[in-house]
């Protein structure tokens, strides 16, 4: 009769275990939330988004209504430089090359989520039926 190691029970042991169960597949995560839809969620910060854009973008170049001026309306659905939160937010920090739009970045008191406020009024200001995806 032959002796047996000590490891050949463990070894038996894990032969009758059977395979490793297989993983699950994770959802994947949604993506990450802009700051726009968070700070649409707060009134004060819709209003002052609001107050914002009437004291610098709509006083001097944009209407504040429907309306075409030097600059164009921003209440019609018509993004010439992209509608998502993202596309929006780039063109009000950097301005646009050879028009009066000019850079607004490191300019409103409280920096970007400032730009993110103008943009959270202008998604609960418009005259469209669904504003263009979040995209950030």
């Amino acid at each position: 009769m032959s002796r047996l190691t000590p490891v050949a029970p463990l070894l038996a042991l894990l032969a009758c275990s059977g395979p490793e169960p297989a993983k699950q597949a994770s959802a994947p995560s949604p993506p990450p939330e802009s700051p726009v839809q968070r700070f649409l969620r707060e009134p004060a910060e819709v209003e002052r988004g609001h107050q914002l854009f009437v004291g610098t973008c709509g006083a001097y170049c944009h209407s504040t209504h429907d309306v075409e001026r030097d600059a164009p309306s921003l209440f019609d659905c018509e993004w010439r430089h992209g509608g998502s939160d993202a596309q929006i937010f780039k063109t009000i920090s950097d301005g646009v090359p050879n028009t009066r739009m000019p850079a607004w970045k490191g300019v409103l008191p409280q920096g970007d989520d400032d730009i993110w406020r103008i943009i959270a009024y202008l998604r609960s200001a418009t005259t469209c039926r669904s504003a263009p995806a979040s995209a950030h």
